[in-house]
């Protein structure tokens, strides 16, 4: 079954995906908290800080959650700030539903640009530093269509002002991201690896 792996630098980021129990507690609410507030504007409601009980309850089940979904999804919080950024990374089958769903997306997320990846090959980056809805926090959106998947990063920065000084490390840590199908070499002869494009 492919998995996500990335190297995120220890120095900038906190795992929230490995992170149990006690440990990361304060960095899973944060996440979350964060997770639900751009949820919230971007489907229209009210922007406010998530509710504090809800983080709480979400970032107890987190971990469990996200180990079942066996390595399709990861998330990392910024160390020096847990409220400042979180970066959600996803493995997602490339359904019909979901092709025609990223089809019927909203004009303004039209705006991307090529973003290599040296694992990847070549994708799209979306970079919204002001969102046309002001209740929406600033985000960047990076997305690979690696033919049987969709492999999506997205980083959502509390601070507008801010967010142009941590986007370079957001950059970073997408390059990193790389899909592991956990086939031997020899395993399957029928299968053809191809480089990523250029």
């Amino acid at each position: 079954m492919p998995r996500l792996q990335a190297d995120a630098d220890p120095n900038l980021w906190v795992p929230v995906t490995e992170s149990l129990g006690f440990r990361g507690r304060r960095h899973r609410k944060a996440a979350i908290r964060m997770l639900l507030t751009q949820a919230s504007g971007a489907l229209g409601g009210e922007a406010r800080p998530g509710s504090g009980v809800a983080a709480w309850a979400m970032s107890q089940a987190a971990p469990f959650l996200m180990r079942k979904a066996a390595g399709r999804v990861l998330v990392w919080v910024w160390k020096a700030d847990a409220e400042l950024v979180v970066a959600m990374a996803q493995l997602q089958q490339a359904t019909i539903e979901l092709r025609t769903a990223r089809a019927m997306m909203p004009m303004e997320y039209d705006d991307t640009q090529s973003f290599r990846n040296p694992f990847l090959g070549v994708g799209e980056k979306l970079e919204m530093p002001l969102p046309p809805d002001p209740r929406q926090p600033p985000f960047a959106t990076y997305t690979w269509d690696i033919g049987t998947h969709f492999v999506t990063l997205t980083a959502v920065c509390s601070d507008r002002e801010r967010f142009g000084t941590v986007i370079g490390s957001v950059d970073d840590l997408a390059r990193t991201l790389r899909v592991n199908d956990d086939l031997t070499l020899g395993e399957s002869p029928e299968v053809l690896r191809i480089e990523p494009g250029h």
